[in-house]
């Protein structure tokens, strides 16, 4: 069965898993309020369950019939939740066990990409101990710090020289044991959205900020989503080939975003790839979704009848 051919009551009654305790909580609850609103407008039985206050697993058996993931970060993004619906048997949205577990980890996804020979800046793992001399060397400057299983920016940050160094590591390492240094592409900043196996249309991003940080995500009004992107036919089709080939390297299915970016040869490098992007009023794939004539409920819809179809 299919989005066309589904009827509000082959869902029965949708958990819709919204919140829980990772960095990201505030933005999972704003992404779950409106993924519930739209599904209450196309006539669709859901229930919010907030695995950080209910006992998940009562509340998914008490007459869910299957589940939209909407928890961003460690504990929605990462598998957990994917293998515990797979253990009740609960159809659910989203990439399965191992592809969100690759996804949500950096560092496995660009050691992923490496072996398939696909595209990713150059890195190294860090920690407190680390020679700033040969990372450098190494690398060159800038480079960015990241935490490798955290999203939306957070605990990020550009580095310019090497008195930043340890600050930036110690803020990566405030939030994951796993930190690594990435190599600074200079250039655009572009995000390619995927539903049901089709990219959808490219998004170039500019912000005034030093990155796409998570206050540029989630809290300016100087950000600019530019869509259409500005590039011709050919190359945003190769980006978006690149992109279709990386999500599905990493075992990612049924919706996701890839994030890239371009440089000044026109060359496109893989960043990271997200399994359960937002669903907010900033959000990129509602963006792309809508430049694609998918307005925001039709586009939750498609999201949801992807439960209905077989996982491989």
């Amino acid at each position: 069965m299919n989005a066309v051919s589904a009827q509000a009551r082959d869902f029965g009654q949708v958990a819709v898993l919204l919140g829980g305790d990772a960095a990201e909580r505030e933005i999972s609850l704003r992404s779950g309020e409106a993924v519930c609103a739209a599904l209450g407008r196309r006539g669709v039985a859901y229930v919010r369950i907030d695995p950080a206050r209910t006992n998940v697993i009562d509340a998914l058996r008490d007459g869910c019939d299957r589940a939209f993931i909407v928890l961003h970060g460690r504990g929605g993004e990462d598998g957990v939740i994917q293998g515990l619906l797979e253990t009740l048997g609960l159809p659910y949205t989203g990439s399965g066990v191992l592809g969100s577990a690759l996804a949500m980890d950096k560092l496995r996804s660009k050691q992923v990409w490496q072996a398939a020979g696909l595209p990713t800046p150059a890195w190294r793992v860090v920690d407190r101990g680390t020679d700033h001399g040969a990372l450098i060397d190494a690398l060159g400057l800038p480079l960015m710090i990241k935490p490798a299983r955290e999203g939306s920016s957070i605990g990020m940050s550009k580095v310019e020289s090497a008195t930043q160094l340890p600050d930036a590591i110690e803020l990566a390492l405030g939030h994951d044991h796993s930190v690594i240094a990435e190599q600074w592409i200079e250039g655009e900043e572009y995000t390619v959205s995927i539903l049901d196996g089709a990219a959808l249309p490219a998004i170039r991003l500019r912000t005034p900020n030093l990155f796409y940080d998570y206050a540029a995500k989630y809290e300016a009004d100087t950000t600019e989503y530019l869509c259409p992107c500005g590039l011709d036919r050919a190359d945003e089709e190769t980006m978006a080939a690149l992109a279709l080939n990386a999500f599905a390297a990493l075992g990612g299915s049924g919706w996701g975003r890839v994030d890239l970016m371009r440089d000044a040869t026109g060359r496109n490098w893989l960043i990271e790839a997200n399994t359960v992007p937002g669903m907010t009023d900033h959000s990129l794939v509602p963006m792309a979704a809508n430049a694609a004539g998918i307005p925001f409920d039709e586009l939750v819809w498609r999201i949801l009848a992807t439960t209905l179809e077989a996982r491989d």
